[in-house]
């Protein structure tokens, strides 16, 4: 039997992924688990393996083309195989041209059950909805287009008459806006769209609040200082400060678990394991790769896991494992400069920790003024979830970890 390939879940709050580049074509030869196409979210480019060895005998979307979670993109076949369909058929008798105009009643529309979800949410008629996905199909970005579209038409209306009726939504690569002489206009296409859908929908619906601890990382510094040429020598990956702030929010996780958990409806369900998503700048744009059971790893593991997934990221390179089931994110403007920030939780997670700069300041310690290095850690939690007091607790307990690391870990 010819085996489907499916589009898969890349993360539990991603509902398609965008065909980047096929690296088999029909007719080409593929052994199980090769790697068959690039799949682009708004958190990575991921290589999709091929679920059987055989040939590829029909690609079903093309490069650019957004399809749904759970949705066929491609057939492997044995060779020689037949595909259900293709044999040639014994022509039927025709009939008349009007009993097939009776014969066939206008196609219903199918939707898909995350459209009618957001159809619901936003009181959408679908019949109105002009869909750009496969023969028509209105897809997630559709009827958000067309809610933005009214929202717009019912802002820019006077109240003495209605306003004039908006063209329907641009398809890719479709100009969107007539650019002034000293202008540049860029179309919102891809993975930077996907991000902005994430965002908004993640500040939609998610109770964000912003909770600051400064943190003393000397003893780190000074540690990492010494330490890190014969690291590098002994381990094979560079260590940075990351690995200890990742070990240092595990271990504050296990106190409060509350902070790494999701909310479903009227449930919220909190995990027992850690997958750190970690937040990459990649040139298609930001990335959050993830470090699966980062709660049993060694500062060494995770510096090689840091290592391995943020040049995956970088190089588009990111494998399927990578890219799902994250439950808790780190993100880090520090390596920018940033110094205070505000990040936007990584939906359906309950938080994100945003690491700052490291900076040399003045501070009072015994009642004396001394230079110590010092960073702030700005926690943005969903208050759906976590409390104010638990939040500050856990940001204060992450705080105590690393003013208090144990090295020999």
């Amino acid at each position: 039997m010819p085996t489907e390939v499916i589009m898969p879940a890349l993360g539990e709050s991603i509902a398609e992924g965008v065909i980047v580049k096929w690296l088999k074509r029909e007719g080409d030869s593929v052994r199980e688990d090769e790697p068959l196409v690039e799949v682009e979210t708004d958190k990575a480019v991921v290589e999709i393996p091929s679920p059987a060895s055989g040939i590829v005998a029909k690609l079903l979307a093309q490069e650019g083309q957004p399809v749904e979670v759970e949705q066929p993109i491609a057939v492997i076949a044995a060779e020689g195989e037949e595909l259900p369909g293709e044999a040639e058929p014994e022509a039927p008798e025709q009939p008349p041209v009007e009993a097939v105009a009776e014969a066939e009643p206008p196609r219903r529309r199918v939707y898909s059950p995350l459209v009618q979800k957001l159809a619901a949410e936003h009181d959408v008629d679908l019949s109105r909805v002009q869909g750009t996905g496969i023969d028509g199909r209105v897809r997630k970005r559709d009827v958000l287009a067309y809610v933005e579209q009214q929202r717009r038409r019912a802002a820019a209306a006077p109240p003495a008459a209605p306003a004039p009726a908006l063209p329907p939504p641009p398809t890719p690569g479709e100009e969107l806006v007539e650019a002034e002489a000293d202008e540049e206009v860029v179309p919102l296409t891809g993975m930077r769209r996907a991000i902005a859908e994430h965002m908004i929908r993640s500040k939609q619906t998610s109770a964000h609040v912003t909770t600051v601890a400064l943190v003393d990382m000397t003893r780190i510094v000074q540690w990492r200082e010494r330490n890190k040429a014969d690291f590098e020598r002994r381990e094979g990956a560079r260590l940075t400060y990351m690995p200890f702030i990742i070990r240092a929010t595990v271990d504050a996780i296990a106190e409060f678990p509350v902070l790494n958990s999701t909310m479903e409806e009227d449930t919220v369900i909190i995990k027992k394991y850690v997958n750190m998503g970690l937040a990459v700048a990649a040139p298609e744009g930001l990335m959050v790769p993830v470090i699966r059971r980062a709660d049993r790893k060694s500062i060494p593991e995770l510096a090689r896991s840091l290592a391995d997934v943020v040049a995956g990221a970088r190089d588009g390179k990111l494998k399927l494992d990578q890219v799902q089931g994250g439950t808790f994110s780190i993100t880090n403007p520090g390596v920018y400069g940033a110094i205070l920030s505000t990040p936007i939780i990584n939906q359906p997670q309950a938080a994100i920790l945003g690491v700052e700069a490291i900076r040399k300041m003045p501070v009072v310690i015994n009642d004396a003024i001394a230079i110590r290095s010092m960073m702030y850690l700005c926690l943005s939690y969903d208050h759906r979830i976590v409390d104010g007091a638990t939040a500050v607790q856990f940001l204060q307990t992450v705080r105590h970890n690393l003013e208090n690391f144990e090295f020999l870990r």
